[in-house]
């Protein structure tokens, strides 16, 4: 089933690179306006121009997720700009370095969780006011593999990705009736910049990463991108707070 967004407004966040750009740049082939946020203002313009090579009107916003007052200003421009605010896929958070739970940085926690589970919160917290006032949406969260299982190194990363699963499933519920459905995609070892730096600094980690995949490869950004299509579009209108994981089998096994 091919998903078709003509006349939808789309708002992705983690816009500039990767996933987030995949995305985008499939809700423009699908015939949405796209809203792209990110936090570099310069990044997140070249994302649009690229995406408005599709065909697709598009808005660029520099925005801070930890910030929610810059969310909630956000969320307003996309609406002042397209009147309405049809699907999100909130997608922007961080990676951190390894460091065992005894070890661990207390501010490097705080960074993480603000970035990638507050931030979120402020998103579904704005757009689904905008929804609300439109009477349907669709959201679309992105947690991780992380988020169901653990990670020696990676405790706070993995508690703000199980975090997102457990706001995600408190959402849907809450707004099943009102027309808006919440659902979230578990990405797994996905080729983007963020893996960039692992192939740099331990790429013997990452061969061994990819190695414990059982189809034995990384994904493709936009097969993420194609997951979190079908969770936004009509095809999924009987999904409800469910985690769809994307992973190559890697939750399977």
């Amino acid at each position: 089933m091919n998903e078709d967004f003509k006349g939808k407004v789309a708002f992705v966040t983690g816009a500039a690179a990767g996933i987030g750009l995949a995305t985008s740049r499939a809700f423009g082939e699908a015939g949405a306006s796209v809203v792209l946020v990110d936090l570099d203002a310069d990044d997140t313009q070249a994302a649009a121009a690229e995406v408005a090579k599709t065909g697709a009107r598009t808005l660029a916003i520099a925005c801070d997720v930890a910030d929610e007052a810059a969310v909630k200003a956000a969320v307003a421009q996309a609406v002042a700009e397209f009147g309405r605010l049809d699907v999100a896929f909130n997608n922007a958070g961080i990676m951190v370095d390894r460091a065992e739970t005894a070890e661990a940085s207390g501010e490097e926690f705080d960074r993480v969780i603000a970035i990638n589970l507050r931030g979120m919160w402020s998103c579904m917290k704005y757009e689904l006011q905008q929804m609300l006032a439109q009477g349907e949406g669709a959201i679309v969260n992105c947690s991780s593999m992380g988020g169901e299982a653990g990670g020696p190194g990676l405790g706070a990363y993995h508690a703000s990705k199980h975090g997102i699963l457990g706001m995600t499933k408190s959402a849907a519920l809450e707004y099943a009736t009102k027309g808006i459905r919440v659902n979230a995609v578990l990405p797994g070892q996905i080729d983007t910049p963020m893996n960039d730096r692992l192939k740099e600094a331990e790429p013997e980690m990452l061969e061994k990463i990819t190695e414990e995949v059982p189809i034995k490869r990384l994904g493709k950004p936009e097969e993420i991108a194609a997951a979190v299509l079908f969770l936004a579009g009509p095809g999924a209108s009987y999904v409800i707070g469910h985690g769809l994981a994307v992973d190559g089998g890697f939750l399977a096994r």
